[in-house]
């Protein structure tokens, strides 16, 4: 898949690319922070035909929606003919004991035997995360372990 990058002066940056039924989708990065989800006109794909503004915590909820389960799903499916191992997505809540705090904090595979394979944020993904990574409330928090191990893993994440 191509993306374009276009960089719009004094604005911020346009990334966008077209999908199998032609339409034309983006997003507008600008300088202050601010995203805008595009969707240029069939016809005339220089023309936009429709825009959202999001707001931080909105382009992350929805780089998270469309991320996270292709993620999981190309987790899963290495995971498949391996018995008794599960990949999970779990949230890190802004009021996580864990936001703000390093993946070495949590000790996350002493204490449960399971593994933080991933970590996506704001349609990022940070794959094979260092003890050194720190949370932040909003990451999707991808593992890979027993489901009892998973379980607590989630319950570490909520409660600490």
């Amino acid at each position: 898949m191509d993306v374009t990058v276009t960089p719009l002066p004094g604005l911020g940056t346009q990334q966008d690319f077209t999908t199998r039924s032609g339409h034309r989708i983006g997003v507008i990065s600008y300088r202050d922070g601010r995203f805008e989800l595009i969707v240029c006109d069939q016809q005339d794909p220089d023309k936009v035909a429709t825009s959202v503004d999001l707001t931080v915590e909105e382009t992350s909820a929805l780089a998270n929606l469309l991320g996270a389960p292709q993620l999981v799903a190309q987790l899963t499916e290495q995971q498949r003919e391996v018995t008794g191992v599960n990949t999970w997505q779990m949230p890190v809540a802004a009021k996580s004991p864990y936001d703000g705090r390093t993946l070495g904090d949590t000790e996350m595979r002493t204490r449960t035997g399971t593994s933080i394979v991933a970590v996506v944020r704001g349609g990022t993904v940070h794959p094979s995360p260092r003890p050194d990574f720190r949370f932040s409330g909003g990451d999707l928090v991808v593992a890979v372990g027993t489901a009892d191990g998973l379980r607590a893993a989630n319950e570490i994440l909520e409660k600490g």
